[in-house]
């Protein structure tokens, strides 16, 4: 029952693998029509030497003979441009397919929330996203289409061989059953190998993803050596997953041709004996056997690999199927999509959880007005950081309503309204690619000029001209060749330049060092003084200025109010939190 079950999952599969070649019809009929042409193409070579044995050669007709040859000719010659055209229509089929497939997989992980990037390995997407789908090729390359042309040849050369002796067909045909039992252990061995396989290369690179990006924990703390005996154990698992994979294989085809030298020799020792007595076997027919045996026992060999290949591809498209139909997308369903926000930002009754029911904010209720300036501290792990990735909807809220100029979030447009707002965050990423790239983030809508005017404003200006090609300076993956507070000025001026109408910091000038932080503290509050801004800060002297100050403890609002009243309040939190600063700063 279970076996049944496992081959509906599998068609069910395969209907929708190809249901992925509607865009490409014309290939995929190309292809079938190839494949089904080639199967008498191939089956009538040794028919046609079958008869020039038995009609020309023995009866002296060169004439004839020329004329048989030059058919034979004719007929390589078409069906090599058959076969040329088979194996290319199927491969582009493949490549046309796994390409569209890669954007469809890669634009659908850009909707994902952020909870699927908590709880999946970066190797094990980058896996779905390139083995996997390029294991899908396999499908059309060297699976269903190539099964189907080899099972036509397999029925085509029984019939002929049929026609031409059953009783020299039903001899060859007595190691069948050995072929058929060794084909299908073979499979089944290969099949078990190469899932161990795949799950392996999930597995590599997951960890190798991992080890890269923190290569510099690795080496701080000088676990080299841990790490690596790790990977050895990995690599090694893998490799004997190749291995065994391998060995099925180094078994497989040797008791293959033991089989069909078997049929072959007893397809000469027969024939012969039969030839020599009246109305037996043909010379031509004794010529053409060993051929047609060949093409048998070729589609026989390939079928169970091809067959394997198939498989493969079906679970490579089994996981990135399910990929696909994760549920955890978020939706877009708003139709707003606003041109400016005024900057008015409501939490009413919020609750939000990771992992439901255990909940990060419990009842947070507080408002912004338009071009306000809220400060937000706490304690690592208080909710300051999630209270910014819900209201940008990073993850959606269980409980309450969050509200940006009276209207819920969820009914806006999701591109236009974070269009419309800007994070920047301590720990800055940047991207492969020049300075001004990395600032516009390829946005065709921003100008090098206006990229110029806002890192003056910021005043990261006068740092970038010195880089060796100014604004094209390439910089390296996360930008490594910079440092933190350059990456931080440029994280600003990225912010910057695309105007937006919130603001959002969080411990923006926690990495920068002082004399950096007095150059863009101006930029900072000009920037802040035009629109509606929040601010999440461990040093309380930079939000002094704010003009509300909300205090998170355990995921709850414990004071809210301006600097000056919170100080005002005896064993305040907030109260706490400044004079433990203040006395830190004047005993530095």
């Amino acid at each position: 029952m279970a076996a049944q079950d496992k081959n509906k999952v599998d068609y069910r599969l395969l209907g929708r693998v190809f249901g992925l070649t509607q865009p490409y019809r014309r290939i995929f009929f190309l292809a079938a029509s190839l494949a089904v042409l080639l199967a008498p193409l191939s089956t009538a070579r040794p028919f046609l030497i079958k008869e020039m044995v038995d009609k020309y050669i023995f009866v002296n007709d060169i004439s004839g003979l020329t004329r048989m040859a030059l058919v034979l000719g004719g007929l390589l010659m078409l069906e090599s441009i058959c076969r040329y055209w088979f194996i290319f229509s199927t491969n582009l089929l493949g490549q046309s397919v796994i390409r569209d497939l890669r954007v469809r997989v890669f634009k659908h992980i850009t909707k994902l929330r952020l909870t699927y990037f908590d709880r999946t390995p970066i190797g094990t997407s980058t896996t779905r996203t390139i083995n996997d789908i390029e294991a899908i090729n396999t499908v059309f390359s060297q699976g269903s289409i190539t099964i189907i042309a080899d099972l036509l040849t397999l029925v085509t050369v029984l019939g002929v061989m049929f026609y031409t002796s059953w009783k020299l067909t039903l001899i060859c045909l007595t190691t069948m059953p050995f072929l058929i039992i060794a084909s299908y252990v073979f499979k089944e061995k290969v099949k078990v190998a190469y899932q161990r396989v795949r799950s392996h290369i999930s597995g590599m690179n997951a960890f190798l993803q991992e080890r890269i990006t923190g290569m510099r924990i690795v080496q701080i703390f000088n676990a080299e050596k841990e790490e690596m005996d790790k990977f050895k154990k990995i690599n090694r698992d893998y490799t004997q997953a190749n291995l065994d994979s391998i060995l099925y294989y180094a078994v497989f085809f040797p008791v293959v041709e033991i089989i069909s030298a078997a049929s072959l020799g007893l397809m000469v020792w027969w024939g012969a004996q039969d030839a020599l007595q009246a109305n037996g076997v043909t010379l031509g027919a004794l010529v053409a056997f060993p051929i047609y045996l060949d093409m048998l026992f070729r589609p026989i060999r390939t079928v169970a690999n091809n067959f394997n290949n198939l498989q493969m591809g079906l679970v490579a498209s089994e996981r990135v199927f399910n990929l696909l139909d994760r549920d955890d997308r978020i939706t877009d369903e708003g139709k707003i999509e606003p041109e400016k926000l005024q900057g008015k930002i409501e939490f009413d009754q919020v609750h939000f959880a990771y992992n439901p029911p255990e909940y990060v904010l419990k009842d947070i209720n507080f408002e912004v007005q338009p071009g306000e300036t809220l400060a937000i501290v706490g304690s690592t792990g208080s909710g300051k950081s999630t209270i910014i990735n819900i209201l940008n909807r990073f993850y959606e809220i269980q409980k309450g309503d969050i509200r940006v100029d009276g209207t819920d979030i969820r009914e806006f447009d999701l591109e236009a309204y974070r269009r419309r707002i800007a994070i920047v965050l301590q720990d800055v990423f940047l991207f492969s690619g020049t300075v001004y790239e990395n600032i516009s983030l390829r946005d065709e809508r921003i100008s090098r000029e206006q990229v110029i005017e806002a890192s003056k404003m910021i005043g990261a200006h006068e740092f970038i001209e010195k880089l060796p090609g100014g604004y094209d300076y390439e910089v390296m993956e996360r930008g490594a060749t910079l440092s933190m507070g350059q990456r931080q000025l440029i994280s600003f001026v990225r912010a910057l330049v695309f105007d937006p109408d919130i603001l959002i910091l969080d411990e923006a000038t926690s990495s920068i060092d002082p004399e950096t932080e007095s150059v863009i503290q101006y930029a900072i509050e000009t920037l802040i003084a035009k629109r509606t801004s929040i601010i999440i800060a461990h040093r309380l002297s930079t939000i002094q200025h704010a003009d509300k100050i909300m205090v998170l403890s355990k995921g709850q609002v414990e004071e809210l109010g301006g600097h000056e009243e919170l100080l005002k309040i005896e064993d305040g939190r907030y109260r706490n939190l400044y004079e433990m600063q203040f006395f830190q700063t004047a005993e530095a």
